[in-house]
């Protein structure tokens, strides 16, 4: 199995950084989304997000605990995306300075690329997760 996390920091508050980032369904269009559609709520939900290039990624909410602002998912279809058994981590702390950390973490076996660029792609996709986090609670 390979391991990315990615930890960055995000200047506004836990419990704002937790409202866009728990938010299953909360995917706006961009560069390689098209569309996000989530069928159900809460655990076992389950988001297929169209991607700009042709192709989804059908995803399930594995776990969710607002007390400690963590959830997990999984990826549960054989995806565009170079990964296989794909699980990832999702974890919101306050940093003490009125900031926030995020950890943001998978573990899932390359797929069709060498090792080095499932991670290089994975991690590039937790990035430009944190930033869009960021310009939605930047103020």
């Amino acid at each position: 199995m390979t391991a990315v996390k990615v930890t960055e920091k995000v200047a506004a508050s836990a419990a704002d950084v937790w409202t866009v980032m728990s938010d299953f369904g909360g995917l706006e269009p961009n560069e390689m989304i098209a569309s996000c559609v989530v069928d159900g709520d809460g655990v076992g939900a389950v988001r297929t997000i169209a991607l700009v290039g042709g192709g989804e990624v059908i995803e399930r909410l594995e776990s969710c605990d607002e007390g400690t602002r963590e959830f997990s998912y999984a990826i549960i279809n054989e995806s565009p995306l170079p990964v296989a058994n794909y699980l990832s981590k999702v974890k919101v702390s306050d940093d003490g300075a009125g900031g926030t950390t995020v950890d943001w973490s998978s573990t899932f076996e390359p797929a069709g690329v060498p090792e080095a660029d499932a991670i290089k792609l994975i991690e590039g996709v937790y990035q430009g997760g944190i930033q869009r986090v960021r310009d939605k609670t930047s103020t």
